[in-house]
């Protein structure tokens, strides 16, 4: 692997010039069996120290990290390092330092997170105390570094922090809500100007740019004074932007891959999913773009390609995609899929270029149930996905459910049971499903609704495990009390900061979570029960662009056991939950040669689904010969 070549350094402010920084001990050779790292100088350049706070299996999992460590470098007065959480280490006392330079992370002008999930939080802090950094943004604004510099500006993003960022909001400087193509390049403008010179003024600036959060310069309370939303920002052209892998490496889950953003959203409008709403509305790549970045992968000597998105079988051309993938001789993997319709080039594209698994995720046993949660795959449309992962010789099955989804009762176990074992007359070699305890999400339908109770959950699981056990099905299971503690971070607000820092390194059990819960005056059940609709959110602050009445409704025709609404990728003229603006909504024109996305006057059920680009296609093929 080539070394980035170093660009002339540019010159900083006086205080960048004059404090000098620990020793370079930039590496000489690209880390063992890794492609694609950027090796820079740092002279003159602003620093960014760029981390998923988890394991680097983990975090160079994450195609996220890696769209944001290319943005980072593209910027030639940037450098751009990574920095990786390590069990074990703090409490070790090893030094935290980057991947690229062996530098600590204190040295870095920036230091960025990106975080998916809510119990990597506790990964945050124990970064910071390994770091030397005080954790608290309020402490570290108070205070300098021993040798007079600033601590790094923290900042933060993902999904784990874009719908409710509070639970871990004094730790960071500035917090973006939405996504982060836009955003990024626009925050390298503003440090460039302001980041050595006057850390409060980049502040204001932030706190009054569109998509940031600056803590404590925004009150979280609907009912403050000063009270104003932070709206989500979300990319309108996604073409504009390469959605690829950056970085190669065995040591991650997709091996060496090569990973494609096929899209970002989902339109299907499942009532319990965070990613459903956080990314609304759904964008694709055209077909083009993804044949060309996998083209040009096969020519580096990738062999595997991976697409990502919410839901992998929605793309409009996905037959098409995965017929050309297929041609180029590649090894196929897909990160989920519908079977409302099913894509049958796709299954069949990853069984002969050597998928290991066909995964399916029914959530939940019963159709009543389904409707609740609006997930409108039919059992009739999933057995035939099952019939056909027999029929072309995959070597395993997963199936994902939830239990403990809002309504669910003990008959809704007992057709889960019944579903899988109907699988399992269809499928004769291995079956793995997952039974993951239901939690609550922020910017949700069922963001007031509280969870079941961990000894129902675990009950459950375990009726689960003893019918299904002896047929020859790997049951696995979360556990419900951890489940409890993501409910609680994922719903929580300010006060769970001062919890989070009450546990030690190392020292993070469930017990020891509520211990510190209760030590502090917190109950277990404020987090996790049930709320009245209507009442003051932790999240208020953030404007994730679908309505609160929209949820209203939503939430109400899931009291009735009722589907909802969806949005195809290529639908438009809607604007039910107002994520759409009236610009984006109407695209197209004035839609008279398209559509409007209606069933019987109203926007599309979500058992209706129909991209525009399939209505047209039909229409083409039915139309009566001139």
């Amino acid at each position: 692997m080539a070394k980035t070549a170093s660009r002339a350094p540019q010159a900083r402010s006086s205080q960048s010039n004059t404090i000098p920084r620990s020793d370079a001990r930039h590496r000489s050779t690209p880390l063992p069996d890794e492609s694609g790292a950027v090796y820079k100088d740092w002279g003159g350049r602003m620093a960014v120290a760029l981390t998923m706070p988890n394991t680097y299996y983990v975090g160079m999992s994450s195609l996220a990290l890696q769209l944001l460590y290319r943005t980072f470098n593209a910027e030639p007065d940037v450098v751009c390092e990574r920095i990786f959480w390590e069990k074990g280490a703090a409490q070790a006392g090893k030094p935290l330092l980057s991947l690229e330079g062996d530098r600590e992370a204190a040295d870095f002008d920036v230091w960025a997170f990106t975080i998916s999930w809510e119990m990597d939080y506790f990964n945050v802090v124990e970064l910071l105390r390994q770091a030397g950094i005080p954790p608290l943004a309020a402490d570290r604004q108070r205070s300098t570094q021993w040798n007079g510099r600033p601590w790094p500006l923290l900042i933060a993003g993902g999904p784990g922090v874009t719908m409710n960022p509070e639970p871990v909001a004094p730790f960071f400087d500035a917090i973006l809500i939405g996504e982060g193509e836009e955003a990024v390049p626009r925050f390298i403008e503003l440090c460039r100007e302001a980041i050595d010179e006057d850390r409060d003024a980049l502040l204001h600036t932030l706190n009054g740019t569109s998509g940031w959060y600056v803590p404590h310069l925004r009150p979280s309370n609907r009912n403050h004074p000063y009270f104003r939303k932070v709206s989500r920002l979300w990319v309108r052209n996604l073409p504009d932007y390469d959605t690829s892998s950056t970085l190669y490496t065995p040591d991650t889950e997709f091996n060496n891959m090569h990973l494609m953003e096929i899209a970002r959203g989902c339109g299907r409008g499942c009532r319990f999913c965070l990613a459903g709403y956080v990314y609304r509305p759904a964008r694709e790549q055209p077909l083009e773009r993804l044949l060309a970045s996998a083209e040009a992968a096969v020519a580096q000597g990738v062999r595997k390609v991976g697409l990502v998105s919410a839901a992998v079988s929605d793309h409009t051309q996905i037959d098409e995609l995965a017929t050309e993938l297929q041609r180029m001789g590649v090894r196929l993997s897909a990160s989920s899929m519908r079977m409302d319709p099913i894509s049958v080039p796709l299954i069949k594209a990853l069984a002969e270029t050597g998928a290991q698994n066909l995964t399916v995720a029914p959530e939940a046993g019963s159709q009543r149930l389904r409707n609740v949660i609006n997930k409108t795959q039919t059992e009739e449309q999933m057995m035939r996905a099952i019939s056909l992962a027999q029929e072309l010789n995959f070597p395993q099955l997963k199936l994902y459910f939830m239990v403990g989804h809002p309504t669910e009762q003990e008959d809704d176990i007992q057709a889960l049971i019944d579903f899988v074992l109907a699988a399992r007359q269809r499928f004769k070699r291995r079956i793995a499903i997952n039974a993951t305890p239901f939690v609550p999400k922020a910017h949700t339908p069922f963001q007031w609704e509280g969870m079941t109770p961990s000894d129902v959950i675990r009950r459950r699981q375990k009726l689960i495990h003893q019918s299904l056990a002896r047929h020859g099905v790997d049951v696995r299971a979360d556990a419900p009390e951890w489940a409890e503690v993501q409910a609680v971070l994922s719903r929580g607000d300010r006060r769970l900061a001062d919890v989070l820092l009450a546990i030690p390194s190392g020292g993070l059990t469930v017990r020891s979570f509520f211990q510190a819960m209760a030590d502090l005056g917190l109950g277990k059940e404020h987090y996790t029960g049930a709320w009245a609709v209507g009442d003051p959110l932790p999240w208020d602050v953030v404007e994730s662009g679908v309505s609160e009445n929209f949820f209203h409704y939503e939430l109400r025709l899931a009291s009735q056991s009722k589907t909802g609404l969806s949005c195809p990728p290529d639908s438009a003229g809607c604007l039910a939950c107002q994520a759409c603006d009236t610009g984006w909504a109407f695209r197209y024109g004035d839609n008279a040669l398209r559509p409007v996305p209606a069933a019987k006057g109203g926007p599309w059920r979500a058992e209706d689904w129909q991209p525009w680009t399939h209505l047209k296609q039909q229409q083409h093929e039915t139309a009566p010969a001139p």
